[in-house]
């Protein structure tokens, strides 16, 4: 069977294994049911994600002049500190920002390469944990909006780190951490503005576990512009990666805009 579409993150649902759903415009497919089967990829071409326009894509799945004219896109995204919708300043489009920047945000700490510190909206808990192969996760504070969230992932980069080491992820390499007692330990590091929310008695650890049958012992990442066309066998999926036999890894986010046909 044949799928094309252009890729987006794949969907997931938190259970045990967690569940992945590869969505284009007319077809869905769980990956899950790929697992131990051998599946081939084609490099079609590009579509935009905002203007649908086949044009190359240039960063997070946008063309270059949509990325840097969506509201969709700005500093904030990844910068949750430069918000300034609360203030009624606007970035790009301070309707959307509003909407977005406006809403209960977490801080938590996350264990998948090390302990790292990272900011999500509220109704995005799991998904946000999962998409970054988080084996544990905690919320440290849950916070209004998404300034405030900034300001305290700031505060704690100083002490974790705030990217994942994404090979030792894909290989499973990581220490065990006790988030609970971890938390703990931030009360004191988090602005004074912040410490209303700190979260010291919850109990909501929450613990994933990923479709994978084999975990490789180093990786090499597959680049649908370097090889358009790849085929191999499924033995894993964690965060928003395929892993194949191998030791190939294909990060589907990352290529968010590619057309593509998969064959299984």
């Amino acid at each position: 069977m044949t799928y094309e579409g252009v890729l987006t993150k794949m969907q997931t649902e938190f259970g045990n294994p967690i569940q992945y759903y590869l969505v284009f415009e007319n077809s869905f497919l769980n990956v899950n049911q790929l697992l131990n089967k051998n599946i081939e990829i084609n490099f079609v071409g590009h579509q935009c994600l905002n203007c649908r326009k086949k044009k190359k894509i240039f960063r997070q799945g946008f063309c270059y002049d949509c990325f840097y004219s969506s509201a969709a896109v700005g500093d904030w995204i990844m910068k949750p500190e430069l918000s300034t919708a609360h203030l009624g300043i606007q970035d790009r489009d301070l309707v959307y920002e509003e909407k977005v920047q406006l809403q209960p945000h977490i801080v938590y700490l996350a264990l998948s390469s090390e302990v790292k510190v990272g900011v999500t909206r509220k109704t995005q808990m799991p998904t946000r944990w999962i998409d970054q192969g988080a084996n544990k996760a905690i919320s440290i504070v849950e916070v209004p909006n998404r300034y405030l969230a900034g300001i305290t992932e700031v505060a704690l980069k100083n002490h974790y780190a705030d990217k994942t080491n994404w090979r030792k992820m894909l290989t499973n390499t990581f220490e065990q951490v006790d988030l609970i007692a971890e938390r703990l330990k931030v009360e004191h590091l988090i602005p004074t503005e912040v410490q209303e929310y700190f979260y010291s008695q919850k109990n909501d650890l929450y613990e994933m576990h990923y479709p994978v049958l084999e975990y490789p012992n180093k990786v090499n990442s597959l680049s649908l512009d370097k090889t358009p066309q790849f085929q191999g066998k499924l033995t894993g999926i964690k965060g928003q990666y395929l892993i194949f036999e191998g030791g190939t890894v294909f990060n589907i986010r990352g290529s968010e805009g590619y057309v593509v046909t998969i064959k299984v």
